[in-house]
C-alpha cells in the first residue's frame, strides 16, 4: 500500500486547551478497507526519545514547544521535534490507529488512554542524559504503576506492541562528558545490554511485540555533516552506529532464543535512511532530496540552533523556504516529508510488518 497515499491522506489534528499549558496534537485513525494480517494491534506504546516524542517534554527545556518547529504541521509548535510528523505518527498510521497521546496528558485525555500511551522524552536515553526528562527505565516505571493502578491489565496488553526509540542520546552525553575514545566499544555493549534489560521488561509486563530502532547513520547528520558544508559523512562515528546495531541485532536474537519466538524485532532505520541518503527513488513520486545532509533549520553560528533568539529576540538561525526540499529539519531531526520518505522505504516497511505477522 502506497504511503502517500494512505497515511497523509487521512491525517487532521485535535487541540486540546488547558490554561498556560502547550497543545497535545494527535492524528486521526487509519482505516483499513480490509485486514489481511493475522494480528491487528489494539494499542500502541512507544519509549524513547525525540525520534518518538509526541509532546511530553516540558516546554522550559526543549525548542520543540518552539516557533519554527510544527508550522507544516500542526501550523505552531506541538512538542514534536520537526516541522511536522515524527516517527510514532508513521508508525500508529501503518498499524490503522491514532497516535497515542504523551503521557503527560493522560488525566486530561483519559478517554485516548486505551489506544495506548506516548512515554517517549526528547534528549533521553537509556542511561541519564543531559536533559533533566525520565529515562527510557523511568518510562517503564510509568506502564508498571498504570498497571500497578489497574489502568491497563496484562490480558489487555496481549493486544499491545511497543516502538522503542534509541537515536543516540546516550553516546552525545558519554562524548560532551569527556568519555575516552577507546572507552567507547565497552559503553555501546553496556548501552545495548541496558537496551535489551529495557524490552525484556516491557514484554514481561505483557506487551506482545516489540520493535525497536537500529541508529542511524549519525555521522550524516547535519550536526556532524555542518563542519564540511553538509557534504561528507563522519565515517569514524558511523563505524560506531554500525557496533551499535551489529551488538543489537545479537542482543534481538539471543531475546527470541530465551523466549522462543520471534516478539523482538529491528526496525530498520539504519538501512531506510542510507537509502535515502544515496538518492533512491523509492517508488514514482517518493520524495528525493538534492542535499540529503543539509537541513531547513540550524543556528546561523555554532553555539545556536534551530529555533535560538538572542536576549534581544532576534532570531539566530536561518530557515528555508520549503521544509518538503529537505530531509533533516535541524541538526538531528528528519522533516515531516523526510520522515515520509524514510517510512516509504522497503527497509522501513518490511520490518514494520513484523508487529502484525
Amino acid at each position: 500500500m502506497d504511503a502517500q497515499s494512505f497515511l497523509f491522506s487521512v491525517f487532521c489534528f485535535l487541540f486540546y486547551f488547558l490554561s498556560g499549558e502547550p497543545q497535545v496534537v494527535e492524528g486521526t485513525r487509519l482505516s483499513w478497507t480490509s485486514s489481511p494480517f493475522g494480528f491487528k494491534p489494539k494499542m500502541l506504546f512507544a519509549f524513547g526519545d525525540s525520534y518518538a516524542d509526541t509532546g511530553n517534554t516540558k516546554i522550559a527545556v526543549t525548542r520543540s514547544w518552539h516557533f519554527p518547529y510544527g508550522i507544516t504541521f500542526p501550523g505552531k509548535p506541538s512538542g514534536r521535534f520537526s516541522d511536522g510528523f515524527v516517527s510514532t505518527d508513521f508508525v500508529a498510521g501503518y498499524l490503522g490507529m491514532k497516535t497515542p497521546i504523551p503521557y503527560r496528558w493522560r488525566k486530561e485525555l483519559s478517554g485516548r488512554v486505551k489506544y495506548g500511551l506516548n512515554f517517549a522524552y526528547g534528549g533521553t536515553g537509556v542511561f541519564d542524559t543531559l536533559v533533566a526528562e525520565p529515562n527510557m527505565t523511568t518510562q517503564i516505571d510509568f506502564l508498571q504503576q498504570l498497571i500497578n493502578d489497574s489502568v491497563y491489565t496484562k490480558r489487555v496488553l496481549r493486544t499491545s506492541v511497543a516502538f522503542v526509540s534509541l537515536a543516540g542520546n546516550d553516546y552525545s552525553y558519554y562524548l560532551e562528558t569527556n568519555g575516552s575514545f577507546t572507552a567507547f566499544p565497552g559503553f555501546i555493549q553496556s548501552v545495548v545490554d541496558q537496551l535489551t534489560v529495557n524490552m525484556k521488561r516491557i514484554h514481561d509486563l505483557g506487551v506482545r511485540k516489540i520493535g525497536v530502532m537500529s541508529l542511524i547513520p549519525l555521522g550524516c547528520t547535519p550536526q556532524n555533516t555542518a563542519a564540511s558544508s553538509f557534504q561528507r559523512c563522519n565515517e569514524t562515528e558511523n563505524d560506531l552506529v554500525m557496533l551499535h546495531n551489529n551488538l543489537l541485532l545479537q542482543a534481538v536474537n539471543t531475546l527470541n532464543q530465551q523466549t522462543n519466538s520471534t516478539l523482538f524485532f529491528i526496525i530498520d532505520l539504519h538501512n531506510a535512511f542510507s537509502t535515502v541518503f544515496n538518492g533512491t527513488e523509492i517508488h514514482q513520486g517518493s520524495p528525493t532530496f538534492e542535499n540529503p545532509f543539509e537541513p531547513c533549520c540550524f543556528g546561523v553560528t555554532e553555539g545556536f540552533f534551530c529555533g535560538s533568539v538572542d536576549e534581544n529576540g532576534e532570531k539566530k538561525y536561518t530557515l528555508c523556504s520549503n521544509p518538503k526540499t529537505k530531509l533533516f529539519w535541524d541538526g538531528n531531526h528528519p522533516t515531516s516529508e523526510g520522515w515520509r520518505a524514510i517510512y516509504s522505504t522497503p527497509a522501513f516497511q518490511n520490518t514494520l510488518k513484523q508487529f502484525i505477522d
